[in-house]
């Protein structure tokens, strides 16, 4: 399954809409990988059990369920979640990617994609519907918990 939307952080031409910086942003989606129970609140634990300057490893629990990840990071444009397979979890991974089409115009691009081979994803295209929905809802949360953060201040004093 392959699966993308768009999420307008920015619209210059609507004033109802507090404009995010691009700093901010690029906090907050870090502040995401790093720290997701903030985002997902069925999420049980997370753990980060390996860092270097760009790549961080996590274990995820959710209940009796434990997911290990990994995260790229391209500074103040890209986060990206890869999953290994695993027990029976297919290989998958999200993207984010800051876009800029315009000078104070921002958008967060998501990519889902999984493992799943042509018939599987047949097979399973009711669930998939299901699933892109989810995802859909669960990134429009992140934009929502990222503006409440910025609101109250927490993404300027947070540092790189």
């Amino acid at each position: 399954m392959k699966f993308e939307h768009l999420i307008e952080i920015n619209d210059p031409l609507n004033p109802l809409i507090d404009a995010l910086t691009v700093d901010q942003l690029w906090r907050g989606l870090v502040l995401r990988a790093e720290s997701p129970k903030l985002f997902v609140p069925h999420l049980d634990d997370c753990v980060i059990v390996e860092r270097s300057e760009h790549t961080f490893r996590r274990r995820l629990r959710y209940g009796e369920l434990v997911i290990e990840d990994q995260v790229l990071l391209t500074p103040m444009h890209q986060i990206r979640y890869e999953v290994a397979p695993q027990q029976d979890i297919a290989a998958s991974s999200l993207t984010m990617t800051i876009e800029r089409p315009e000078p104070q115009v921002l958008f967060v691009r998501f990519e889902y994609v999984d493992a799943h081979d042509a018939a599987t994803d047949a097979a399973n295209a009711m669930y998939d519907e299901f699933r892109r929905s989810a995802y859909q809802e669960s990134d429009i949360d992140t934009i929502r918990v990222l503006r409440d953060l910025a609101a109250s201040g927490r993404l300027d004093a947070i540092l790189n």
